[in-house]
């Protein structure tokens, strides 16, 4: 375990008035493991508070999950602009060194990789809880302030086993499978400890969520700025989410629908879609009024475009705070350069298949919330050297920016939506066919401004299962689920990895159904610094 170790820093906020969550990069002081004693960071609740803050909620970051998963399914395709990033990834090239696995240069920024970023957010944590046991509360609101920081700390902590185990276990749900190494505590520096069996992680995570949901509360559904911070709906989504995977679905669907009845949030809609001033939609060019109107980074007039450009909450039930000057990475810059425009420098564009899913959809706010009006789809954008189709310019807009930095969005941890889907899988594997359909229907409904909205009948388990992957294929887009989605649900829906003929330069091939890179390898640093480490079958 020496890897995880030896590379986790401490962070402290240098002062409370200068911390807002994931706030400037100034404001948080960066010591090199032995410059800043322990006894001089936990000294009260106060300062707790601030390494939360600024230590664990700054470090906890899915984006390299999104971004490994968009580049390696079926999400998206090489850019105008590419220059060559992870096209190897992009075709199926995976092995323990790869850098969104171990760390490195992904993309064009620096990353510590699925393993090393999660296993990070948990060595800091653990440290927050050992520190945490040399402070008394003085006061009862103390003590409440006390009990909410160690809570928020261990939902998190839950929410990270939960995303390691998705990329680096086999089989979720069998709880004798290996899964990855448990960190209890704070282990010595020379520590090599093996990988844990499924079960032993998950007794793990459901103590940490079963903690937290005796202390935390549902935020308020208009609170704004409680979005960012870890409440009974962010556990109680980790719960389902969680559950899912395993394959516990009674579970998956009672707390999925705990977030739907408690959380009070509604799904986004879909309209208005057009406004007075703007009465037609016209997506043809960026220079319309309804396009100058609908696409504002600042407050569009549709409710969906509004979640994306983060000028509101909508539907979001956590999310990671990206302020224009804070820490954190900006994940619109994974697709495009500058900005979400053709002529900003696009590094991915829209996998077509996937386009042509929300394009041919009458009525699908999708196709305009996700696409930039400057996109070239007509499938002749630019050419190959063979003289084949390859590249047409789907524009990521998805990713809108905010206002002061165009690549810059908070980043989705969960929403409502996916807590239907949630609730509808569950309903499927016991039998209730109506039920998951009118799940999903009313999710198509929320995002349809036509009230056009159409799901066919469940005939069987195995059209269900269909129905309900491409709906989440189109629904959490680049949010970082296809790749664990096809891992779990591909053969029970009878659908593999879909992407287009011209989705590349050369010819295209998907993933097969079972293959052994729908696991990630345990990185080649925790391998060779543990001897103790079992590496995954296939590397």
């Amino acid at each position: 375990m020496k890897r995880i170790i030896n590379t986790v820093l401490i962070v402290v906020t240098l002062s409370s008035a200068a911390f807002t969550l994931n706030s400037c990069q100034d404001a948080l002081d960066i010591k090199q493991a032995g410059e800043l004693q322990e006894k001089d960071l936990y000294t009260s609740v106060a300062n707790l508070g601030e390494v939360l803050n600024g230590s664990v909620y700054a470090q906890l970051d899915p984006m390299d999950e999104i971004y490994f998963t968009a580049v390696f399914t079926d999400e998206v395709k090489p850019g105008s602009a590419s220059g060559g990033q992870e096209y190897s990834l992009h075709r199926f090239f995976l092995d323990p060194a790869s850098p969104v696995v171990t760390g490195g240069t992904v993309g064009t920024a620096s990353s510590d990789g699925i393993w090393l970023n999660n296993y990070k957010v948990i060595n800091r944590i653990n440290r927050l809880l050992e520190g945490a046991q040399k402070i008394t509360p003085a006061t009862d609101k103390e003590k409440d302030q006390y009990n909410k920081i160690l809570a928020q700390a261990r939902a998190i902590r839950a929410y990270c086993y939960v995303q390691l185990e998705a990329y680096f276990s086999s089989d979720m749900k069998n709880p004798n499978a290996l899964g990855v190494i448990l960190l209890k505590d704070v282990p010595s520096t020379d520590a090599q400890l093996p990988r844990a069996k499924n079960q032993d992680i998950y007794d793990f995570i459901n103590a940490d969520l079963d903690y937290a949901r005796g202390i935390l509360t549902y935020s308020a559904a208009g609170d704004q700025g409680a979005r960012y911070f870890a409440d009974k709906g962010f556990v109680n989504s980790v719960t389902a989410r969680f559950n899912l995977y395993r394959g516990n679905m009674p579970l998956a669907k009672q707390y999925a629908n705990e977030v739907i009845t408690g959380s009070k949030l509604s799904l986004t809609i879909a309209n208005p879609a057009v406004t007075a001033t703007a009465p037609v939609i016209d997506a043809s060019s960026a220079t319309t009024t309804w396009a100058k109107e609908f696409y504002n980074v600042a407050t569009s007039f549709n409710p969906y475009r509004n979640l994306w450009n983060d000028s509101a909450k909508g539907e979001i039930i956590f999310s990671l705070n990206r302020l224009p000057l804070g820490a954190g990475g900006s994940i619109g810059s994974k697709w495009n350069t500058n900005q979400s425009q053709l002529s900003g420098s696009p590094m991915w564009f829209w996998g077509r298949n996937l386009y042509n899913i929300f394009n041919n959809t009458p009525g699908d706010i999708r196709r305009y919330a996700y696409v930039d009006p400057s996109s070239k789809a007509n499938n002749n954008y630019a050419t190959a050297v063979d003289g084949n189709t390859r590249n047409d310019g789907l524009v990521i807009d998805k990713y809108p920016g905010k206002t002061g930095i165009a690549t810059r969005n908070d980043v989705k941890v969960f929403r409502l939506s996916e807590m239907y889907f949630i609730a509808a899988e569950a309903e499927v594997a016991a039998g209730n066919l109506s039920t998951a359909h009118d799940l999903i229907q009313k999710v198509r409904e929320a995002r349809n401004f036509q009230n056009a909205a159409v799901t066919p009948a469940y005939s069987s388990t195995q059209v269900a299962y269909a129905d309900i992957l491409k709906e989440r294929r189109v629904e959490l887009a680049l949010e970082g689920h296809r790749y664990v989605d096809l891992k779990r649900l591909a053969v029970a829906a009878n659908v593999a990895m879909d992407r287009n003929a011209t989705d590349d330069v050369v010819a295209v091939e998907n993933l097969p159904n079972g293959d052994y890179r729908y696991t990630l390898p345990i990185p080649i640093k925790e391998v060779s610094a543990n001897p103790n480490v079992k590496q995954n079958d296939g590397y």
